[in-house]
């Protein structure tokens, strides 16, 4: 009878809020088969296949983003217009092209970030924890380096002569932008204070040395990790009483004043807040280093407005610097606090993270053209989110589901994980949520097994393609194979026979009139 009623008062306390359960509009077949005639018409547009060469390449990259996340992002950014959100699009729902992509490392089944890196960025699965080295490298292993290293896409734009940049929320030197320029057999060597002795001996670099070293002049570098560029003890320009965000480098070396001794000729800027940042004129700057934080940037809902830039405006930056250059740009682009929300079980941190990702998508939209940018948004793996319970049309997405469980007759969120922080046990029964405030930023979602941080998840995970050969996306293929898409498409790296032939198919194509009208001149003549 509790149960019975606690379930009405539910149902009432949501139909009193004034808003109807879905738009009037919607009760009408007539809505619903001009939408879908509207939508089969966008799709045969798609027929003729965008088959240009691409002179731009930006990879976005959710850090954790599954299907689940993505879904659940959507809502939130309806949400967040007052929306019901079921029925918005994200800036990524609106590109043409869709494929999954099969996330297991070569010696696990649910997959790392640094394998999976690998995997994206240089054409190659790999093992987890390593990055920008083959399968035959071994996590942690110095002396399995030499001879294993790939190269990314990143370097093969560089070396074709665009302009290349890494734009992330984490620390520049983390898995994902590592895998772009280092060859690291351990994603944690983050610089050389974190590494073992013996591996220091043994001539094995860290990361963010590798950064500076390893691809001469990245044109522009943004993120996090300052701390791991200065000197062990040094303290932090922005945090300067702070011991955990001292420097960390054993060697004494640093890296920030040696990128603006070597860059001083270059029109090069080192910048560590928002404000210097946006006081920057892109078109007088060749090169950016900015460092914004000792470690990861913080959450987009904990940013700093003042002295913290978003992601958008991150990119916004990013893109006008690059695409000064004639030849075009390379940018990767990471949303990586996605990941890190999901780890800690705080849901409203991740999908406020991919809402952010989803905007800075957009910004980047407007900056360029499909017709000579081809834009892939994906991500490395997914996690243990869901969520379900039958909730209605425009439940809010961090909301309690509209049923009790029916075996401890206790209310849960529409949100849960499989496992991670979120499990909590009171009196030997599952915790009643219901004095709790779980639609605040750090609620820990219950989980079904208790771990101090919740895990990746195993499926499939989406990719998102527009632009140029943006077709060649497309079905289920493994993690790999998505370089060698955007590199064919570009012309650079390995893939470069086709735009060759094409080139000289173009020329005899032009060539062709002029021939046939010299040849009816001699026909006439003769």
């Amino acid at each position: 009878m509790k149960v019975t009623i606690l379930l009405i008062c539910s149902c009432l306390a949501w139909g009193g809020l004034g808003k109807p359960q879905f738009p009037d509009q919607e009760k009408d077949s007539l809505f619903w088969n001009t939408w879908a005639q509207r939508t089969l018409k966008n799709a045969l547009t798609l027929q003729k296949l965008n088959q240009n060469t691409a002179k731009n390449l930006i990879l976005f990259l959710g850090d954790g983003m599954g299907i689940p996340t993505v879904t659940a992002a959507r809502i939130l950014k309806g949400q967040l217009s007052r929306q019901s959100g079921e029925e918005t699009q994200l800036e990524m729902d609106k590109f043409p092209f869709v494929a999954l992509s099969k996330t297991y490392n070569t010696n696990a089944q649910v997959a790392d970030s640094a394998g999976t890196a690998t995997a994206f960025l240089c054409g190659v699965k790999a093992n987890e924890g390593t990055v920008g080295v083959s399968a035959a490298a071994v996590r942690s292993q110095c002396n399995t380096t030499q001879g294993n290293e790939v190269t990314s896409i990143l370097r093969w734009a560089k070396e074709a002569g665009k302009s290349v940049g890494i734009v992330t929320t984490t620390r520049v030197n983390h898995a994902t932008p590592s895998a772009a320029y280092a060859h690291c057999v351990d994603r944690d060597w983050y610089s050389d204070g974190e590494m073992p002795a013996e591996a220091v001996r043994a001539g094995c670099k860290d990361i963010a040395m590798q950064l500076f070293e390893n691809i001469p002049n990245i044109d522009v570098i943004m993120g996090g990790g300052r701390k791991y560029m200065f000197p062990k003890n040094q303290s932090d320009v922005e945090y300067p009483g702070e011991k955990k965000h001292f420097g960390t480098r054993i060697d004494r070396r640093n890296l920030v004043e040696e990128w603006n001794n070597r860059m001083k000729n270059k029109n090069a800027h080192y910048v560590w807040n928002k404000k210097e940042l946006l006081s920057l004129n892109p078109n007088s700057v060749d090169y950016l280093l900015g460092l914004f934080e000792p470690g990861d940037l913080p959450y987009d809902l904990e940013r700093n407005n003042e002295t913290d830039p978003s992601l958008t405006e991150m990119v916004e930056v990013a893109i006008k610097i690059l695409k000064k250059n004639p030849s075009g740009f390379y940018l990767l682009v990471e949303g990586g606090r996605i990941d890190h929300g999901h780890h800690d079980g705080k849901a409203k941190q991740a999908l406020h993270e991919a809402v952010e990702m989803d905007q800075a998508i957009g910004h980047a939209g407007l900056m360029t053209s499909i017709n000579d940018t081809l834009t892939v948004v994906t991500a490395d793996h997914s996690h243990m989110f869901n969520f379900g319970g039958y909730t209605p049309r425009g439940n809010t997405i961090f909301g309690l589901a509209s049923m009790l469980s029916d075996v401890d007759q206790k209310p849960f969120t529409a949100i849960l994980y499989g496992n991670g922080p979120g499990f909590k046990v009171v009196n030997g029964l599952r915790e009643n949520i219901s004095t709790l405030d779980y639609e605040e930023n750090n609620y820990k979602a219950q989980s079904a097994v208790p771990l101090s941080m919740e895990t990746h998840g195993g499926e499939d995970v989406a990719v998102f393609a527009k632009g140029p050969m943006a077709h060649l996306l497309h079905g289920v293929h493994e993690q790999n194979y998505i370089p060698h898409v955007m590199a064919y498409a570009a012309c650079i790296g390995q893939n470069r026979d086709h735009c060759m032939s094409s080139s000289g198919a173009s020329s005899l194509s032009a060539a062709l009139p002029n021939l046939t009208a010299l040849l009816t001149l001699i026909r006439l003549l003769c």
